[in-house]
């Protein structure tokens, strides 16, 4: 079902694995222990497709029953099939609510949850009560047990052979939960499924078939004693075609409608640039002045829009919940996250907006011209948002030193808003021109464009590679 070739992951400067070859078989269970540090949930997230190889790949079992490279050293990366994943932090945004989580983690498996299975599966949990409550208004046991749930789903209510890797599951579970977790695992293994699982814990240990020890980045390998009874699992729910980009896009415009801190967050301070433009203008003699200043000042609230951090970025950050979505999402998960997390609704209207609120119609002739054409720089504008939250995805992965550089990247976005600018002042002297030549206002967008996808590209695809 997954097997490792010449593994190796550092860490810094620390070689955490070093050439590990690691096998997980259909119906078995196997258990990672070994000291804090040692590498267990490196290896474990490893073999998830979250960290970069700096040596080996990892393999999967496919749908053609073929063994298929879900990621290597060579930043080779294809997307994993369907997998049960519980990270040692859960992965879980407290705006979730109980429900939607159980079905987020279904429909990203190939799945589609029904009611009746999953008011049994939330009872059995003991979570039935809080399905329609936020995450964050749980305790800590429960987020846990939603958490663990989450990643035994995908694999209990499958009838196809599946991975389940289950990062400290018992961490934060009472007895009964613990008692709950070693029969779902038994459960899994009777039905073909395939569990590995990082732990402390003896009787999580005690209940596996094999146990993995990592020590000093290799793996020392002896028998378990599978003990523990079986639970009834639920019947396996009929598939479907996995959704995963379409699952984060629903979930990310859920997030948001729940708490607008995107839209808030970006339409504030474009207002404020807006009022303070509407102040200096006023006092601007036009006839003394060029389009240029009139056209940034029109484009500036917009482009301020664009350059904002996505909230995105924070919820992705929280209880690691972006690395949770990477490993289902695989290779595509950067570039989708970074045209999500784009501004893509604020700077059309905010744009028309500062037009009609800062040029007078009487100053300029080819007024109305422009506003027919007005939506074009804007929609660059749009290109420059995907541009600036690539780069503020790609600074929340990197480490602080090279953080701060990275941060520096987003003054090359000033770039094709003086295009922009440009081009405005282009329209608003000349009128609209279609001669393809330098100095006409398509030129200067198409300049715009073209360096705001280079930018997105590079903050996108140099990190894997």
């Amino acid at each position: 079902m997954l097997q490792t070739s010449g593994l190796s992951v550092d860490r810094g400067s620390r070689a955490v694995l070093k050439g590990v070859d690691f096998e997980l078989s259909s119906g078995e269970i196997v258990a990672l222990v070994g000291d804090n540090g040692s590498g267990k949930t490196t290896l474990l997230e490893a073999c998830a497709g979250i960290l970069p190889l700096s040596g080996g790949s990892i393999s999967r079992h496919s749908k053609s029953g073929k063994m298929q490279v879900v990621r290597d050293c060579e930043g080779r990366r294809n997307q994993p099939p369907p997998t049960g994943l519980t990270l040692q932090r859960d992965g879980i945004c407290g705006e979730e609510t109980v429900e939607e989580r159980l079905e987020v983690a279904l429909k990203v498996a190939g799945m589609e949850m029904s009611e009746p299975t999953a008011s049994d599966v939330l009872k059995e949990w003991g979570l039935e009560h809080r399905r329609a409550d936020r995450v964050a208004q749980l305790s800590g046991g429960q987020i846990r047990r939603l958490a663990v749930l989450c990643g035994l789903a995908p694999a209990a209510l499958s009838a196809e052979s599946r991975v389940v890797m289950l990062d400290e599951p018992s961490e934060g579970l009472d007895r009964a939960g613990k008692e709950l977790l070693i029969g779902w695992l038994r459960g899994l293994k009777l039905n073909g499924h395939s569990v590995m699982v990082a732990t402390h814990d003896q009787s999580i240990i005690d209940c596996s078939d094999r146990i993995m020890k990592v020590t000093n980045g290799n793996l020392n390998e002896s028998s378990g004693i599978s003990e523990g009874m079986p639970s009834d699992l639920p019947g396996p729910l009929p598939p479907v075609e996995p959704s995963t980009h379409g699952a984060l896009i629903r979930w990310a415009i859920k997030m948001e409608t729940r708490n607008p801190l995107d839209t808030t967050g970006r339409a504030a301070p474009a207002l404020v640039a807006l009022l303070l433009s509407y102040a200096l203008i006023g006092e601007i003699d036009m006839s003394h002045v060029g389009n240029d200043l009139v056209a940034a000042l029109v484009l500036a609230p917009a482009f301020i829009t664009a350059v904002i951090s996505p909230a995105l970025t924070r919820r992705l950050a929280e209880e690691r919940c972006g690395a949770w979505w990477n490993a289902m999402i695989g290779p595509s998960a950067r570039p989708t996250y970074s045209l999500v997390g784009a501004s893509i609704i604020l700077p059309l209207p905010i744009t028309y907006f500062a037009w009609v609120i800062l040029v007078d119609p009487s100053e300029f002739t080819y007024h109305s011209e422009v506003t027919r054409w007005l939506w074009l720089p804007a929609l660059i504008i749009i290109d420059v948002a995907a541009a600036a939250a690539a780069l503020h995805l790609l600074v929340a992965d990197l480490r602080r030193a090279s953080a701060a550089a990275a941060s520096l990247l987003l003054l090359v976005l000033i770039w094709p808003f003086l295009q922009l600018t440009d081009a405005l002042s282009l329209m608003m002297t000349d009128g609209m021109s279609f001669g393809l030549s330098i100095g006409d206002p398509l030129i200067s967008c198409l300049i715009a464009s073209l360096i705001s996808v280079a930018v997105w590209a590079v903050a996108v695809f140099l990190p894997d590679a």
